[in-house]
C-alpha cells in the first residue's frame, strides 16, 4: 500500500461508526484506488449534491435497514461533501456522523496549493511520495510547478537544449497520454522559449493538446518524406497551416524513430500512401508509408497485435480503459477501410483472417471489461469530479456548466446517437482530409448500462442517474424538459435553452440556422441520429462505415460545425452509446424495454422472470449496475450475441463491450494560427 493510501485511509476505521462525513473540497477521496480500498474495508461512499436526492437514497437504502438492525448495502457509509464546512449538511447527519476533513493544502504543505490543485487525482500518490521523501523545505509557485513537472509528468523543461530533446520529450509525453494541464504547459513553455531555438514554437499549445501537436508532426512527416523523394496521397490529413510549414522535425534520430513508429501503429499518425519506394529509403521509414493495400494490412495487423498486448485488466483505471478504447477505435476504423478497399484481391490475408484476429481481441477485451465492471469499478465512475472533464455521460451537463463559468458562455452539445469510437475516427479523418479548418481535442466518456437510448441519452441530457428518472426510463419524450430543467436550475432561462432531435439531412440546417438567429440561445442540445438509424438497417459495421462515408459527402457535419462555430458556440460532441456486430441467439419471451432496438439486453422488473430467462439462455450476463432503479434489472447477451432470431447477423447495442460502453467526447474548434 502506498504512503498516500495509508495517509488518507488512516482516518477511517469501520468499527468506529456506521456513518461518516468526509469534508473534501478538493475531491481527494474520489481517487479510484482509494475508493477500491475503502470498499474492501467495508465502506461505501455517497456524494452529497442534491439534498432531496440524497435524503431519498439515504433513507431508502441505509437508514431503513439500520433501523431494522440490518447491515444495509455496506457496513459503513461515507457521505462526501465538496466543502470544508460540515454545517452545510442536515443536522441529523452531522450529529450522528463522524467528520473527517481532507485538504490538499494540508496534505502537501511544502507545495503551493494552486499548483497542486491542477494535478489529476491519479497522480496524487506519486506526488505525495516525492513530497514526503524529497522535499526538505517549502517551495514557491514556480518551484512547485518545476517539482510537479519532474515528479508527476517526468518532464524537465530546463533539460531541453536541442531539437531532438524537444521533440523526443513532447512525443514521449503524448504517447503516454499525459498532456499537461494548461498551468504547467504555460510554465514549461516560458522556460523552453527562453532559448532562441524555440521562440517561434507554440510550445504551450503543443504540450497541452495532443491533437494540435499531432497535426504539426503529421505535416512535418510528409515534408520529411518529400526530402527523401517520396510523394503520394496524404490520407487523413489536410494541408498544413502556413506557420506549420516552417517546422522541421529530426525524424532520422533514433530517439524519435521508436516513438514515431509506435504512433503510426496505434493510429495516432497516418501513413503516406505512395506508389513506389526508392531503394535508398531507410527501412525504419516504412512504418509511416503505405505502398499498397498489403502494406496497409500489415500495419493493421501490427496495430491489432499491439492492442492485444495492451488490454487493461480488472484492476486497471478508467483512464486505462478510455485510452484503450481510443486506440481500439483507430485500429478498427482502419480495418473497415481495408475491408472496403477495391484491391482486396491482392491482400496476403483474407478478410476472414483479419476478422478472426479482431474477434479474438474483442473477446478478450470484453471479458476483462465485464470483470472490471463486476468488481465495482464502474460504480466508482458515478462519483468522479467533472471539472477536468466528464467521466460518464450524465456528467456532461455539469461539465458544460463549469465551462460556461470559465467564460464559454455559449455552448452546443452535439449528441451523435449510437456513434462508436471507430465511426468517430472515420468522421474526424474525413473532415481533416477535406478541410483544414477544424481541430479536435479528443477524450472519452462511459455510457450508462444498459447501453440503450432511453437510459443513456436521457442521463446525458438530464445530468441525472437513471434511478432519478425512473418514471421515464423506458422512453425519450422527456429529454427536452429534463435538459431545460437542468439549465433553469443553473439560472439560464427557458428561452435561452434549445433542444432539437432527429437531425441528419443538410437541408434541415437552414431551419436550424434560422432558429438560432431568431432565438439566440446560450445553450444548445442537438441529437444527430443518422448513424443510429443506419446501423439498425445494416448487417455489418463495414457497411455502416460505407454509408457514413456517403453521408459525410453531403457536407452535413462540416456545415453543422461551421454554422455553430461562426455563431460563437463552443462545440462539444459525444454519443449516448456505441454499437457492435452481433449474432442472434433467439428472442426471450419475457422482458421488455421500450428501446426495442437495443437488442443486446432485456430488462426485467421481476427477479423470478429474470432468473427464468437467465436459465433459458445460459450465454447471458447479469451485472449489478449502481445507479439504476432497484426494480430495473438488465440481462445482457453474452459475448457478441444479440436477442434476435438465431443466426441472424445484426449491428446493435445495449450490451457490455468496448464499442458500446466507451464513446468519444470531443471539443470541436476552428484551427487558429497560434503564431
Amino acid at each position: 500500500m502506498s504512503l498516500w493510501t495509508e495517509r488518507i485511509l488512516s482516518h477511517f476505521t469501520a468499527d468506529l461508526t456506521r456513518l461518516w462525513v468526509a469534508c473534501d473540497p478538493d475531491d481527494v477521496l474520489l481517487d479510484e484506488k482509494l475508493l477500491t480500498e475503502l470498499r474492501a474495508r467495508g465502506f461505501e461512499l455517497m456524494l452529497y449534491e442534491d439534498p432531496f436526492a440524497f435524503r431519498a437514497e439515504y433513507e431508502e437504502r441505509y437508514r431503513a435497514a439500520w433501523d431494522r438492525g440490518e447491515p444495509g448495502p455496506a457496513p459503513s457509509l461515507v457521505l462526501h461533501l465538496r466543502s470544508a464546512d460540515a454545517n452545510a449538511l442536515p443536522w441529523d447527519i452531522v450529529h450522528h456522523g463522524r467528520v473527517v476533513r481532507l485538504s490538499l493544502a494540508e496534505l502537501f504543505p511544502k507545495l503551493t496549493y494552486s499548483a497542486v490543485q491542477q494535478v489529476e487525482p491519479e497522480h496524487f500518490a506519486g506526488l505525495f511520495h516525492a513530497h514526503e521523501t524529497e522535499l526538505q523545505s517549502a517551495r514557491g509557485g514556480n518551484e512547485s510547478k518545476d517539482f510537479i513537472l519532474e515528479h508527476v509528468y517526468q518532464f524537465v523543461p530546463r533539460s531541453i537544449r536541442t531539437q531532438v530533446d524537444f521533440w523526443r520529450e513532447l512525443l514521449r509525453l503524448h504517447f503516454a497520454n499525459r498532456s499537461l494541464p494548461l498551468t504547467f504547459a504555460q510554465h514549461a513553455a516560458s522556460i523552453i522559449q527562453g532559448k532562441e531555438l524555440f521562440k517561434s514554437y507554440s510550445v504551450a499549445t503543443w504540450l497541452a493538446s495532443k491533437g494540435m501537436l499531432l497535426r504539426v508532426v503529421q505535416g512535418a512527416w510528409y515534408r520529411y518524406l518529400e526530402t527523401l523523394g517520396l510523394d503520394g496521397i496524404r490520407a487523413g490529413e489536410a494541408p498544413s497551416l502556413d506557420y506549420e510549414t516552417k517546422i522541421e522535425i529530426p525524424f532520422e534520430h533514433t530517439d524519435l524513430q521508436v516513438l514515431v513508429d509506435s504512433m503510426f501503429l496505434d493510429g495516432s499518425l497516418q501513413p503516406l500512401a505512395v506508389h513506389s519506394v526508392p531503394k535508398h529509403v531507410p527501412s525504419w521509414v516504412k512504418a509511416g508509408i503505405v505502398q499498397d493495400p498489403a502494406a496497409l494490412q500489415a500495419l493493421v495487423l501490427k496495430g491489432i497485435n499491439g492492442l492485444s498486448d495492451a488490454i487493461p485488466t480488472a484492476t486497471s483505471s478508467y483512464k486505462d480503459w478510455s485510452d484503450f478504447a481510443k486506440r481500439y477505435g483507430e485500429i478498427l476504423s482502419r480495418v473497415h477501410a481495408l475491408a472496403n478497399t477495391n484491391d482486396s484481391y491482392y491482400l496476403p490475408l483474407s478478410a476472414s483472417q483479419i476478422s478472426d484476429r479482431i474477434k479474438k481481441l474483442q473477446s478478450e477485451s470484453d471479458e476483462r471489461l465485464q470483470a472490471w465492471i463486476a468488481d465495482k469499478h464502474y460504480a466508482d465512475l458515478i462519483l468522479q469530479p467533472v471539472t477536468k472533464g466528464p467521466v460518464m455521460v450524465h456528467h456532461v451537463p455539469r461539465f458544460l456548466r463549469h465551462r460556461r463559468s470559465a467564460g464559454e458562455t455559449k455552448v452546443a452539445l452535439l449528441v451523435f446517437d449510437g456513434l462508436a469510437f471507430d465511426q468517430w475516427v472515420q468522421i474526424r479523418d474525413r473532415l481533416v482530409s477535406t478541410t483544414k479548418r477544424f481541430s479536435f481535442d479528443e477524450g472519452a466518456v462511459f455510457a450508462w448500462l444498459p447501453t440503450v437510448t432511453s437510459v443513456s441519452r436521457q442521463a446525458l441530457f438530464s445530468g441525472l442517474k437513471p434511478r432519478e428518472f425512473d418514471d421515464s426510463i423506458d422512453r425519450t419524450d422527456k429529454e427536452e424538459s429534463l435538459w431545460k430543467t437542468f439549465w433553469q436550475n443553473e439560472g439560464v432561462t427557458s428561452n435561452e435553452v434549445m433542444y432539437r432531435r432527429a437531425l441528419r439531412q443538410i437541408d434541415q440546417l437552414d431551419t436550424l440556422e434560422a432558429d438560432l438567429a431568431n432565438r439566440r440561445p446560450k445553450v444548445v442540445g442537438l441529437v444527430i441520429d443518422e448513424v443510429d438509424d443506419r446501423l439498425h438497417k445494416e448487417r455489418s459495421k463495414k457497411d455502416v462505415a460505407m454509408w457514413i462515408g456517403n453521408w459525410l459527402a453531403t457536407g452535413f457535419v462540416d456545415r453543422l460545425f461551421s454554422l455553430l462555430l461562426d455563431k460563437g458556440y463552443h462545440i462539444y460532441l459525444t454519443a449516448d452509446h456505441g454499437n457492435v456486430e452481433s449474432i442472434g441467439v433467439g428472442r426471450p419471451n419475457q422482458g421488455v424495454i421500450a428501446e426495442t432496438r437495443g437488442e443486446r439486453v432485456r430488462v426485467y422488473r421481476s427477479e423470478p422472470l429474470l432468473a427464468d430467462s437467465a436459465a433459458a439462455y445460459p450465454n447471458t450476463v447479469r451485472l449489478d449496475i449502481a445507479g439504476l432503479p432497484a426494480n430495473f434489472m438488465p440481462l445482457f447477451a453474452g459475448g457478441r450475441t444479440a436477442f434476435v432470431p438465431d443466426g441472424e447477423q445484426v449491428v446493435v447495442h445495449g450490451g457490455v463491450s468496448i464499442e458500446e460502453l466507451i464513446v468519444p467526447f470531443v471539443k470541436v474548434s476552428y484551427v487558429i494560427d497560434t503564431e
